[in-house]
């Protein structure tokens, strides 16, 4: 299982040797393990990327993230074929209870609350509203308390006018950070042997990504929040690497201290163990600490 994040930024090549990914640019060669990958982000369109390394990428239970023109993640590489994936465990996924999955999306639902409280908590905003909010879940959130929670909270947080659906700099950091959350999310799911398409929540026609788009919703304002610190009038390559370092952020989850992408690994392991074998009690807790990480990123090249 990886843990690193390499991000290829300028004119390169990238290809496969001896369990190696290497990456030729115009002024040094670079070689790092490949199960050392966790995710790999092609942050430019002037990199050349080789059919092996992809393969040997996805293989190994790699992300191959690539980003368009504008400089946002357009598309990623999947795995079609785990080896712990089986007809029983899809036809189980595609037939989950909606009773079974009402009670994972309600905790799922407190949870990302509970974070959006904390982010403008720490921000030192008035948060008597939100809480209010979280009174009124009821099973399965049927009365949507996170849309309206979110609509006040975008605002409390960065500015009373703000709407997430307008184009700038602010929304388009928060696209690229939850591309990547998503990424990670949907890499986790796939090593579990479950299909990204059949959601808890999320029931998209035209997404393949809907159950990892239910699962990353607890840690989205982990990237509000680092955002709500920064001052910035357009999405930088400075941004974006300090977006991509969040997935080694400290935190706690369910009481442990570790860092996001593991943490990732231990709530989708934690959601769809409960989905397959139903316990009497389930629960999502995930709690920030008070460190806000710089913008520097291990395998930059």
């Amino acid at each position: 299982m990886g843990w690193r994040t390499v991000v290829i930024s300028q004119h390169a090549k990238v290809s496969y040797s001896g369990r190696k990914i290497v990456v030729q640019t115009k002024d040094a060669t670079h070689q790092v393990p490949i199960d050392d990958v966790q995710i790999l982000l092609v942050a430019t369109t002037q990199a050349v990327i080789t059919a092996s390394a992809i393969t040997e990428l996805s293989e190994s239970g790699a992300k191959v993230i690539f980003t368009g023109r504008d400089g946002n993640p357009s598309c990623e590489t999947m795995t079609d074929y785990p080896g712990n994936r089986s007809l029983g465990s899809i036809k189980k996924q595609v037939e989950w209870p909606t009773e079974l999955r009402g009670m994972v999306w309600t905790e799922i639902v407190k949870a990302k609350i509970a974070m959006q409280i904390q982010c403008a908590r720490q921000l030192g905003k008035e948060v008597t509203t939100l809480e209010k909010e979280v009174r009124a879940i009821e099973f399965d959130d049927l009365s949507n308390r996170e849309a309206v929670v979110a609509r006040k909270y975008f605002q409390l947080i960065f500015d009373k006018t703000f709407v997430r659906t307008e184009f700038n700099p602010i929304n388009a950091a928060l696209n690229y950070g939850y591309s990547i959350l998503l990424s990670a999310v949907n890499r986790e799911i796939v090593c579990n042997g479950y299909l990204t398409q059949f959601g808890i929540h999320h029931h998209s026609g035209v997404s393949d990504f809907n159950l990892g788009s239910d699962l990353m919703e607890p840690f989205r304002p982990i990237f509000d929040y680092w955002i709500a610190h920064q001052r910035f009038n357009e999405l930088t390559t400075d941004i974006k690497f300090g977006l991509i370092e969040l997935l080694n952020i400290e935190l706690q989850y369910n009481g442990q201290t570790t860092i996001l992408r593991n943490a990732l690994t231990k709530h989708v392991q934690n959601c769809l163990n409960f989905m397959a074998n139903p316990k009497n009690e389930f629960e999502v807790r995930v709690v920030m600490t008070n460190e806000v990480p710089n913008n520097a990123i291990i395998g930059h090249v």
